[in-house]
């Protein structure tokens, strides 16, 4: 019987050799180049989240958020990827896409790694629930900020704001009453505890004053006008506030709440 021609084993390379589907001989590629292209990727998204972080910081929130969203997390460390989900949730709130911006200040609140920033995005989330008539969870977040110490202006005036969305008019000028005492010279409190005091008559007078002062602060802001217009007509002077109703209109003729006040005053139509 004749013996069975033995196959040669075929060699490395040749072309006789069971090739894999990527199409390199069943050779995986060197360690050092899967290194290498790790290193380009994460690089890559370095230099986007750097981008977008300068076009944030430019106020150019739509492009920021197209650099944001093409950032690929893959080799970034908890630190990275915490702090683009923090950009991404101020994007997405700067543009008033509030579901969207929720999603990632929950990531950076729940990761807590930097004080600051979890106090940031607590604020945020505050405010976003207060525009979002959820004011429960707005004060949810903001008396977690007051019990472990984190005291502000901002603290108690968005606190303030959610009572008053409430009608807890009471509750809203004793927060109000908080916010300048850290800062007496806070025109968001003066004009807010001020236009509450007319609006709601418990103390019409000490309002007046309040709306007076914060327009002194701030004589263009279209939202202290309406106040101090309402606030002399709440006090009996209608001429006086028909004048910085005019004014603030002018200001900010698209504004509801203004045309709505001026209406309500001279009787007139906008």
């Amino acid at each position: 019987m004749t013996d069975r021609p033995v196959e040669k084993e075929p060699r490395p390379g040749d072309p006789s050799r069971p090739k894999d589907r990527s199409g390199n001989g069943g050779e995986k590629p060197p360690a050092s180049e899967t290194r290498d292209k790790k290193k380009e990727k994460v690089s890559l998204a370095g230099k986007a989240l750097k981008e977008g972080i300068r076009l944030f910081r430019m106020k150019r929130w739509e492009k920021a958020l197209e650099e944001f969203l093409r950032v690929k997390t893959d080799g970034f460390d908890d630190e990275g990827r915490t702090e683009l989900a923090y950009f991404l949730g101020l994007c997405y709130t700067k543009l008033a896409r509030y579901e969207e911006a929720l999603l990632y200040l929950e990531q950076v609140v729940v990761a807590g790694q930097d004080v600051l920033r979890v106090y940031q995005c607590r604020m945020t989330l505050a405010y976003i629930y207060v525009i979002t008539r959820r004011t429960k969870m707005a004060e949810f977040e903001l008396k977690r900020l007051q019990n472990n110490g984190f005291e502000s202006p901002q603290l108690y005036n968005t606190l303030a704001y959610a009572a008053w969305t409430q009608k807890r008019y009471r509750n809203a000028i004793d927060f109000y009453e908080k916010a300048l005492d850290i800062d007496e010279n806070n025109a968001t409190a003066m004009n807010s505890m001020g236009y509450i005091l007319a609006d709601a008559g418990i103390d019409v007078m000490r309002g007046l004053r309040l709306c007076r002062k914060a327009v002194d602060k701030n004589p263009q802001s279209p939202a202290y006008l309406d106040s101090l217009g309402w606030a002399y007509f709440k006090g009996g002077e209608p001429v006086e506030a028909r004048t910085w109703l005019r004014r603030a209109l002018d200001l900010a003729p698209d504004e509801k709440d203004i045309q709505e006040h001026f209406k309500l005053v001279t009787g007139e139509g906008v």
